[in-house]
């Protein structure tokens, strides 16, 4: 494995994360330090999933190494890319749009972002391709973007007939009309992206569009890449046929998404660290984090590759978390330790990630002391003090991190459980956190 590779793992391998760990957090007074956060996940499947498509060799620069993007690049490959890891990050060889499909089953392991993107484009070959994943991932619901593209002429399955994976997809993809529920932008993304390579062009209609930042970043990918999408609004989509995405070098900016947990930590110890990496001018949506904060009280500064906080006393409001759902986790957390309450709400997608998130922070920042009530659409939180407790992350990387970061804040002992699951998307958190003056560790 490359050095870059294993800078990113906090200089373990990635079979280190596959082996069940607990986090032992103590209550810490204060942080202090500059960390550097790893790339956009969402950038870089979006970056190996255009690789693969494009005709020609694509670089991608300082991308996010994890347990989700290795197994979307794993997944690349059998489909006909090449993904090669050199010092500075991957190249890519696409298929020019047309898959070569070198294994049947494709095992996506816990991304879902990657398990909607390759449904849609393993539906440009010709043969059966099978598209599977881990415990979490057989739990999301994938059934919108099943039926829209048997609208647009695939031919789809689900191995238990209930819309979720194992899913079989066999194309070709025709093209034509579609409709499908925008209560996901991966099912979106995953149409516009495959679009181009339809034999005929492509209409989508979306019924009430969520997460609206992730469809502007795959319209931004696609227009930079040499292919137009028209659409009025975010919930009527044309994607004219014959277009063919270029081969591009992209260096892949922070992820917003990872910096909301360290910056919450700076709040809730009242601390001042700086983060570099994040870019206040990317399409990210999860850089409202920064809003949010300063909205509660904190002094959040930034610039174009950095990002500043030094935090005092935090209070409650109400926030729409619609377009954010992987802030919920950060912002519960912070609103557990804000005086006064807040609500977080028009976020029932946060339902189907990786947990029900709604229904898991409910319960675990319960043990802790939290005063939370858990509402349809997100949660309505009361500042109180925390406590130590044994608390299950259930193998989902924001909640985990969500939950080590309220350890800090706790009185006494926090044990965070399945706290593995933070390499899927930010390998190096506790180590961040030991750097930053936070009294932490991982044991099995």
């Amino acid at each position: 494995m490359p050095a870059a590779c294993l800078a990113q793992t906090g200089g373990l391998p990635f079979s280190h994360w596959r082996k069940r760990m607990k986090a032992i957090v103590r209550k810490t007074d204060a942080l202090s330090g500059r960390i550097r956060i790893p790339g956009s996940k969402s950038h870089t499947i979006r970056a190996l999933v255009f690789g693969l498509l494009a005709d020609g060799s694509s670089r991608i620069l300082q991308p996010l190494v994890a347990a989700d993007t290795r197994a979307v690049a794993d997944a690349c490959r059998n489909l006909g890319a090449s993904v090669d890891p050199d010092s500075d990050g991957w190249t890519v060889r696409g298929c020019a749009g047309r898959p070569e499909v070198r294994s049947a089953l494709l095992d996506l392991a816990n991304s879902g972002t990657g398990l909607a993107f390759l449904t849609a484009v393993a539906s440009l070959s010709h043969s059966a391709v099978t598209l599977d994943g881990d415990s979490s991932l057989r739990t999301r619901p994938l059934a919108p973007l099943l039926d829209a593209l048997r609208m647009l002429g695939v031919e789809t399955s689900s191995a238990r007939g209930d819309g979720k994976c194992p899913v079989t997809v066999r194309g070709p993809l025709v093209g034509g009309c579609a409709q499908v529920d925008g209560v996901s932008s991966q099912y979106v993304s995953a149409l516009l992206i495959a679009a181009p390579y339809a034999s005929r062009s492509t209409q989508i209609a979306v019924i009430n569009p969520h997460e609206i930042p992730y469809i502007r970043m795959t319209l931004r990918w696609m227009e930079e890449l040499g292919v137009h999408a028209e659409h009025s609004g975010m919930d009527r989509f044309f994607v004219p046929a014959g277009q063919r995405y270029l081969p591009f070098e992209r260096e892949i900016p922070a992820d917003w998404s990872s910096a909301a947990f360290p910056l919450a930590a700076a709040a809730v110890t009242r601390s001042e660290i700086v983060l570099d990496g994040p870019d206040c001018e990317d399409v990210q949506g999860d850089k409202a984090i920064v809003d949010y904060l300063r909205n509660m009280g904190a002094c959040v500064e930034n610039d174009r590759r950095s990002v500043s906080i030094r935090a005092g006393r935090l209070t409650g409001g109400s926030f729409d978390l619609n377009a954010t759902p992987d802030a919920l986790p950060a912002m519960a957390v912070l609103a557990a330790c804000a005086e006064g309450q807040t609500v977080l709400g028009n976020v029932a997608q946060a339902r189907i990630k990786e947990t029900d998130r709604i229904r898991v922070l409910a319960e675990e920042l319960g043990k802790m002391g939290a005063d939370i009530t858990e509402l349809p659409d997100g949660l309505v939180i009361r500042g109180s003090r925390l406590r130590g407790a044994v608390v299950d992350g259930r193998g989902d990387h924001r909640v985990v991190m969500a939950l080590a970061v309220a350890g800090l804040r706790a009185e006494g002992t926090t044990t965070v459980l399945t706290a593995e699951a933070a390499g899927v998307t930010y390998p190096g958190f506790f180590d961040d956190l030991r750097r930053l003056g936070a009294d932490v560790r991982v044991e099995p």
